[in-house]
């Protein structure tokens, strides 16, 4: 089934069919179909969340990291720490392409991601979006930690998307309707290996130079490239396709 592209009908009965599943069902269901899927983690709460999931229903199920090689020393620990609780999940690391990275850094600059949102937008391209396209390349589905309350840019999130900034391939977003609580309460229920950053104030974390602590009743995200101003523009690339200028050219999902 690998490469298998979507049809809207289908995706729409699926969300009519499983709008009230668990996100455990949600993943037994992907088993159960023999899907080729791997789930995307920058190993966030939501993300080790979904790996205690998948390791209980595909124990040697795939879990794909993009290593951006600016991430935190936490977020290190906490990969060594998934690895070493569930040691039977095929863990893959995907790096940036290391001559397209030199290219990069030796024309902007290392930190060029603050002078622009254009530099920004391609430091991400190089670190995340061309890895995670080799990540998905034959892969049937992806599954991904998004929440429909962690900003602006995921308020209609649904737990079954076609993918099109990724050829058509399915998104499955078990934890689509849960809350932060739900989150926290699963990972303290069954002691699951999380970030410790997430004690100190980041509810979402991404590369150390681009993600701070927010401030308690903050927007989620707004930790995330803090110095835009604009939080429908918070997306790396990854989950909406941008033009050479910039701009959303290809929604995150297609769906009804």
């Amino acid at each position: 089934m690998a490469g298998q592209h979507w049809e809207a009908v289908a995706v729409e009965g699926l969300n009519r069919a499983y709008a009230a599943a668990s996100p455990q069902e949600l993943l037994a269901w992907a088993v159960a179909q023999k899907i080729q899927f791997g789930l995307a983690s920058s190993f966030g709460a939501e993300d080790v969340v979904l790996a205690d999931m998948l390791a209980r229903v595909k124990p040697n199920g795939t879990v794909l990291m993009l290593d951006t090689l600016r991430l935190h020393t936490e977020t290190y620990g906490v990969v060594d720490a998934t690895r070493a609780r569930y040691p039977q999940l095929d863990l893959r690391v995907y790096y940036p392409d290391m001559a397209a990275l030199d290219s990069f850094v030796s024309t902007q600059g290392y930190n060029a991601f603050y002078q622009s949102m254009d530099n920004r937008k391609a430091c991400c391209g190089v670190r995340k979006v061309e890895p995670l396209a080799r990540a998905l390349a034959g892969l049937d589905a992806w599954v991904t930690g998004m929440r429909r309350d962690q900003g602006t840019t995921r308020t209609d999130i649904a737990h079954f998307e076609i993918d099109d900034v990724h050829g058509g391939m399915l998104k499955l977003n078990p934890l689509a309707a849960w809350s932060s609580d739900q989150v926290w309460e699963y990972i303290r229920a069954n002691d699951v290996p999380y970030n410790p950053l997430h004690d100190v104030g980041f509810p979402s974390i991404g590369c150390a130079p681009c993600t701070r602590a927010v401030a308690p009743g903050e927007d989620p995200r707004a930790g995330r490239w803090w110095w835009e101003l604009d939080p429908d523009a918070k997306e790396c690339g990854i989950h909406i396709g941008y033009d050479a200028a910039g701009n959303a050219v290809v929604q995150r999902i297609s769906k009804a």
